[in-house]
């Protein structure tokens, strides 16, 4: 099963979460005390649209890095993929070269 996490906007600490796990609205970072129930931290957040929010239908938040009540949050999260199976990223290399030679 694939580890999920998210990082934290302030510092970069990257959060584990659990399967199904939500980011609770009053949790905050454990290395810099950021709120973590942001619009920083939401897939939801583009700087380039309307309200700073790609979801139409949620109210506009006048402090982003705040935390908030917003329905439509959801933690910008990243699956890794990558197996700690002990192999160097040069072994890693090799391989995908193999399988391309002629």
């Amino acid at each position: 099963m694939p580890n999920v996490a998210f990082s934290c906007f302030q510092c970069g600490h990257s959060i584990q979460l659990i399967t199904a796990q939500k980011v609770l609205k009053n949790e905050t970072c454990p290395q810099c005390n950021t709120d973590l129930h942001c619009c920083r931290n939401c897939r939801l957040f583009d700087p380039s649209v309307h309200n700073e929010c790609r979801e139409t239908q949620a109210e506009w938040v006048r402090y982003k890095d705040k935390a908030n009540y917003c329905d439509y949050f959801e933690a910008a999260t990243r699956v890794d993929l990558v197996r700690k199976s002990g192999a160097s990223a040069d072994d890693a290399r090799k391989k995908w070269d193999s399988l391309f030679k002629k």
